[in-house]
């Protein structure tokens, strides 16, 4: 089973890099890591006052954007 190209692309963007031998449910709990990482340094700027909490939410999406292979199911993540 093959990663597709998109797929490692949007990997790279994130700083991990998939070998031919790694498993896509693996490389999802790697990038979700990195996403769960930004989320916690997203609430440490908010709760020490540089996002203010109305801007909060905003901020929360935007990072969500960044993120699209999360909401891929497994089986999309491979050709």
């Amino acid at each position: 089973m093959s990663l597709r190209a998109s797929v490692k692309e949007a990997l790279r963007v994130h700083g991990i890099d998939a070998a031919a031998d790694d498993d896509p449910a693996a490389l999802r709990e790697r990038l979700n890591d990195v996403y769960l990482e930004e989320v916690r340094v997203l609430r440490t700027r908010q709760r020490s006052g540089e996002i203010p909490l109305r801007e909060y939410a905003t901020h929360v999406d935007a990072l969500k954007n960044r993120f699209p292979l999360l909401s891929l199911r497994l089986p999309e993540w491979s050709d």
